[in-house]
């Protein structure tokens, strides 16, 4: 998979609130919580909420899972 440019450029580990040494599970129940109080049917008419929702969702895409966790974290050490 490759990542877009936009990908590498923005910091998914702050976007989940986590460091970027931050364990799968850790990464796991930061997404969870943060996907609970956003999700646009807690927060229907919230246009902020709905963006940083679909944020946290495409940042655990991509720290969530392994693969693409270790090539964003090498394309990123360039």
């Amino acid at each position: 998979m490759a990542l877009s440019r936009e990908d590498v450029e923005m910091d998914w580990y702050q976007v989940l609130g986590v460091s970027s040494s931050a364990t799968a599970a850790e990464i796991k129940k930061s997404y969870r919580k943060l996907a609970h109080d956003l999700h646009p049917d807690k927060n229907p008419d919230d246009a902020k909420a709905e963006a940083r929702f679909k944020d946290i969702s495409r940042a655990y895409d991509i720290v969530g899972d392994a693969a693409k966790r270790k090539e964003y974290d090498e394309t990123r050490e360039l």
